[in-house]
């Protein structure tokens, strides 16, 4: 109101957007009935555009990762951070429902059948203090394997004596540190 009273009155855009505080661009649209008043301007919304290609990759796979599915539009040209894409899935209610995974704890996650002997999972685990008589030095790492859900576990260990250890590096296949034997691997 006082914009358009001031320009009624002559006063230039300037003068009016020094005497208000406000921009002149924000003067110039509000008097030209562009803008209305204590309303922001929406951003247009960057994840739109795709939309209906997350919309098809959900339905194809209901239990494809986030991770995944931001990693695809990225690299079809999806400028927006993570958060804000994982945002608009929520608000655009793009994951289809399924009843196995909504009855977990409320949120969605993928139960994943392990047949027996079909999986292994392998964990390290730095040996605290090794035996002097292993010759070495401090640190050692045990390799440990489980098949899925068939209560067998697998264990090599692997002697390091290297400055800096890690489980990354090269094991040492059939091979026991001194004093250790073979048969307990």
């Amino acid at each position: 109101m006082d914009a358009h009273a001031l320009r009624r009155q002559g006063w230039t855009i300037s003068a009016i957007a020094r005497h208000l505080g406000r921009d002149r661009k924000t003067i110039r649209e509000y008097l030209n009935n562009e803008r209305v008043p204590g309303q922001r301007r929406q951003a247009p919304d960057a994840f739109v555009p795709f939309l209906p290609y997350c919309r098809q990759r959900l339905a194809d796979d209901p239990h494809l990762w986030a991770s995944a599915l931001f990693d695809e539009v990225t690299a079809l040209g999806y400028e927006g951070a993570y958060s804000t894409f994982t945002r608009a899935l929520r608000r655009y209610q793009v994951r289809p429902h399924c009843e196995p995974c909504h009855a977990t704890t409320g949120r969605n996650v993928a139960v994943i059948a392990h047949p027996p002997g079909e999986e292994i999972q392998f964990d390290w685990l730095e040996l605290p203090d090794p035996s002097e008589s292993w010759g070495v030095g401090s640190h050692a790492h045990l390799l440990v394997g489980a098949l899925a859900h068939s209560g067998r576990w697998r264990a090599s260990q692997r002697i390091q004596q290297h400055a800096r250890p890690g489980p990354h590096s090269r094991l040492r296949s059939g091979q026991s540190p001194p004093g250790y034997p073979a048969s307990r691997l």
